[in-house]
């Protein structure tokens, strides 16, 4: 199967003569539904949403970096430097869910070590293709879109998906190679500048490594498939949802699914089952070398 056979044209919009409704959203936003439904519901369809926890500071942390990297890209080329990419993610920082100043600064100052010896293994002059650039590919049962953080163009190997990770947790290449989001962004990329992309790679920036994966267009496909397989799901009980689902049914279309990781919802708070499997973690728990009680 070719990369432009994965999806189908406008005759996927109809059935039976009648407009079919296309679920419209990021693969993060069906991986929510795939890994708990009933914080799918609070975070998308709930009016007004349930109030969530405090920030986390691995997010703001994560955020500071992904935005210095692209604001890196987009100086003149004779300004990417390391001290510029260093200078960047001080001026962006977020203080958001650290316990106090001193934890703010001491991350911070990790961060900025981080990024300036990324980008010192960086030819400035190697412009990528995208940079938070947008995609889209639309399936039989919906339109998927979303902002991947840098696409390179490589004469031996086509459209890179490159993603940066800042976690604490080291990845390992099955993190790449089993990423349903990846796989999708290589699709939407190939279909949305019209390059070949079979490439993926996750940059963990707090070890310097990069996971790779080559994918085949049979795998990818499988990928997609799997995600508009998803999107059935996710209609559904939207579909449901909107109609006026009554207290004892919500949970049959949105069910919970409690385990330790329930520690890391921002609805742990509002959901009875997720805090009786784990009580919250601390905003700064997610830290390297910071450790939940």
């Amino acid at each position: 199967m070719r990369q432009d056979d994965m999806v189908s044209g406008s005759e996927q919009l109809r059935f039976g003569g009648m407009p079919r409704r296309l679920l419209s959203a990021s693969p993060t936003r069906l991986l929510t539904f795939l890994d708990c439904p009933r914080r799918y519901r609070m975070t998308y369809l709930d009016r007004p949403p349930p109030q969530k926890g405090p920030p986390w500071a691995h997010n703001s942390l994560g955020a500071a970096v992904h935005t210095a990297l692209a604001n890196w890209w987009k100086l003149p080329v004779e300004r990417r430097t390391p001290a510029a990419a260093g200078a960047l993610l001080e001026s962006g920082w977020l203080s958001d869910g650290f316990r106090n100043d001193a934890q703010s600064y001491a991350h911070r100052d990790r961060a900025r070590e981080m990024v300036v010896r990324y980008v010192a293994e960086l030819d400035p002059a190697d412009e990528p293709v995208g940079v938070e650039r947008v995609v889209s590919v639309m399936t039989e049962h919906a339109a998927f879109s979303g902002r991947v953080d840098r696409i390179d163009d490589r004469a031996s190997e086509g459209l890179v998906i490159v993603d940066y990770k800042t976690g604490r947790h080291l990845l390992t290449v099955d993190d790449a190679r089993t990423s349903l989001a990846l796989a999708v962004y290589a699709v939407a990329s190939a279909r949305t500048l019209r390059r070949p992309s079979h490439r993926v790679e996750l940059h963990h920036l707090p070890s310097g490594e990069v996971l790779a994966w080559e994918h085949t267009d049979e795998t990818l496909a499988r990928h997609v498939r799997r995600a508009d397989s998803l999107s059935v799901d996710v209609v559904s009980a939207e579909a449901a949802f909107r109609e006026g689902l009554p207290p004892d049914e919500v949970d049959k279309w949105f069910p919970p699914q409690p385990s330790r990781i329930c520690g890391w919802c921002d609805f742990n708070r509002v959901c009875p089952e997720g805090n009786a499997a784990q009580a919250p973690f601390d905003p700064w728990s997610g830290l390297a070398d910071e450790q939940s009680d």
